[in-house]
């Protein structure tokens, strides 16, 4: 439904731990109309430029506390509220360089009253600052 609002502008940016950069993160919004608890988020496959990254590997941060999403099967406290942005970080050694990128991320949510998962997918082009 708000598939367009899913993927916040001006929020690609690398990770870094250590002084290393250890991946990218952008921000994130629910496309329900309803917030959900994280426990049916299934996830976010990403793709950058073309390459895949798939929900297994990346990290979902709500209000900057960071979960896997095995951790997330079985959250059932924590709510991720319509409207609210929250940051999807994915693996990539080095991150991705300065400049713009076509990034695609679909989002996978289990609606209670729905007998399937809900997919829905957003595209944009965005610039990462060094």
């Amino acid at each position: 439904m708000f598939d367009k609002y899913l993927i916040c502008e001006d929020s690609l940016r690398n990770v870094v731990e250590d002084g290393i950069v250890i991946g990218f993160e952008l921000e994130v919004r629910i496309t329900s109309y309803r917030g959900l608890a994280l426990s049916m988020v299934e996830g976010f496959d990403v793709t950058v430029d073309g390459e895949s990254f798939p929900r297994e590997a990346n990290i979902f941060l709500v209000r900057g506390r960071p979960f896997n999403f095995t951790e997330m099967e079985t959250e059932y406290e924590v709510r991720w509220e319509m409207g609210e942005k929250a940051i999807l970080r994915v693996p990539k050694a080095g991150g991705l360089p300065a400049g713009p990128h076509k990034i695609g991320v679909v989002e996978y949510l289990r609606i209670s009253y729905a007998p399937v998962i809900s997919e829905a997918a957003d595209n944009k082009l965005l610039e990462l600052l060094t």
